[in-house]
């Protein structure tokens, strides 16, 4: 199985917070990524929001830095592929999708990538599942 991943969901793996579904489906979604053959893909924005996440959890004391090394490690090795190409249609289609659907353009490079490759997309975010609920794709 091959999927769009967003990063509300791989934030769940690492903070374990959220409502109970959230972590459920989370977890549900680490779950399809252990079976061999099971591919990810995010777009280019991806790890720099990983980065994100992580340092600002560091400086709010939420997150040690041996943890966030652990954690981010453990992230390298998993079947994730970075999609570089994201970049090239961010003033475009990304744009475009983040107007319609009164989305970041970071969370639309997520519904993008998707829609483009026709893929389902693992989110837990709101309004990026609306988005996707109204453009006809799919929920991982």
């Amino acid at each position: 199985m091959r999927f769009v991943i967003d990063n509300s969901v791989v934030m769940r793996w690492l903070f374990g917070d959220g409502s109970l579904e959230d972590i459920e489906y989370a977890e549900r979604i680490l779950e399809i990524l252990k079976v061999e053959g099971n591919m990810a893909m995010a777009p280019a924005i991806w790890p720099l929001e990983v980065g994100n996440v992580v340092a600002r959890a560091e400086v709010r004391n939420m997150l040690q830095e041996a943890r966030s090394a652990e954690f981010l490690g453990i992230l390298q090795e998993m079947p994730i592929e970075i999609e570089v190409r994201t970049t090239e249609r961010a003033l475009t289609d990304t744009l475009q999708i983040a107007r319609r659907h009164n989305l970041s353009t970071y969370d639309a490079s997520y519904l993008e990538l998707a829609l483009r490759e026709g893929l389902p997309l693992a989110t837990n975010d709101a309004e990026l599942r609306k988005a996707l609920t109204r453009t006809g794709g799919m929920l991982a």
